[in-house]
């Protein structure tokens, strides 16, 4: 793996971390357009390190409300933060679960497995487009809302759907407040992010050859400032209504997909 393919890995990982589109799947998809042939376990810590990027770029965003959800957590009182805590808490439970029972089975997906994220795409799109029709209401986020949420995302974990677009597309379709469905979904997987981290590396024994030093640090900083970008920019699209568009990217990508497969 060179720097310049690093650099398109960031830069989509970075996009598409927050843009409902599915990183899992964009990355897949480049992987296979460039015939990625990096061993498994340098391979591995790039994802991993993109994903860390793009998790650093989160709190970078919502630094503030991340350190409201901590001192609500500290303080040991029922009061909004504290309340707001145990529904980002709860909505972790089903991804969670699934990602640790599961581990084995989810990793095979990833596997150049293109018609699955095409078909996973075309979902995408359907939940986006179903979201964009959703009348705007007020509604925060409820206990069980938070739970159906979660069991979004943990459904999200398939390459090819996207985490930000289903959490974000079921929050609507429950009534929920735009903004704050945006917010919530954000925020709801920065500690999954980095609990996924610390498991691949202290479960995986790295060996990583000196030539991936450059690619791996041009990674990390194009999806970094790249995430910044996209997290600021798809509050804004949310909020106005604007998912139409993706859903059709992902029909468009989905259909791409499937003749490249084919063909």
């Amino acid at each position: 793996m060179d720097w310049i393919e690093a650099l398109v890995l960031g830069i989509i990982q970075g996009l598409t971390e927050f843009l409902p589109v599915s990183s899992s799947g964009h990355l897949e998809l480049v992987k296979a357009i460039f015939s990625n042939e990096a061993l498994p376990q340098e391979s591995m810590f790039m994802t991993v390190m993109l994903h860390g990027a793009t998790a650093l770029s989160t709190i970078v965003i919502f630094r503030k409300e991340i350190w409201e959800i901590l001192l609500g957590l500290l303080q040991f009182n029922w009061n909004e933060q504290t309340i707001f805590s145990v529904k980002i808490i709860l909505s972790m439970i089903p991804a969670a679960f699934v990602g640790v029972v599961f581990n084995e089975q989810i990793e095979s997906l990833f596997d150049g497995n293109i018609i699955l994220v095409a078909f996973m795409l075309l979902v995408t799109g359907g939940l986006l487009f179903l979201a964009d029709k959703a009348k705007t209401t007020k509604k925060g986020v409820s206990f069980v809302n938070a739970l159906i949420i979660g069991i979004s995302q943990a459904i999200a974990i398939m390459p090819g759907i996207s985490r930000s677009g289903a959490t974000i597309s079921t929050s609507v379709l429950l009534g929920m407040d735009r903004t704050k469905a945006t917010r919530f979904s954000f925020l709801m997987v920065v500690p999954l992010i980095l609990g996924k981290m610390a498991q691949d590396l202290l479960s995986s024994d790295f060996t990583l050859s000196s030539e991936m030093v450059i690619p791996t640090t041009v990674g990390f900083v194009a999806a970094f400032l790249t995430g910044l970008l996209a997290c600021s920019w798809m509050i804004k699209l949310v909020k106005n209504s604007k998912l139409v568009y993706f859903a059709l990217y992902c029909f468009i990508v989905g259909v791409v997909a499937i003749i490249y497969s084919v063909v």
